[in-house]
């Protein structure tokens, strides 16, 4: 299971208020911007700044990567 998609559009980063990248596999929502990550757990998004972990370099370049291959987008625009 994932992500209600209802749910999944109105989703924002509870930090900077943007939109964020799902990664289903990897049971996290991404903020490319800040490079933070939320947790997604038995399906429920932890969007709470304190919970959330800021990702280096190499584990940013990894997901847009992964992102631009299997052609994940921005929840919102």
């Amino acid at each position: 299971m994932a992500i209600d998609p209802k749910l999944l559009e109105i989703l924002a980063c509870p930090e900077d208020h943007g939109a964020l990248l799902y990664f289903a596999a990897d049971h996290t929502l991404y903020n490319p911007r800040l490079k933070r990550s939320y947790a997604v757990v038995d399906d429920i998004p932890v969007m709470l700044i304190e919970e959330s972990k800021t990702v280096d370099e190499a584990e940013h370049q990894r997901l847009m990567k992964k992102a631009a291959a299997e052609g994940i987008k921005q929840n919102w625009t």
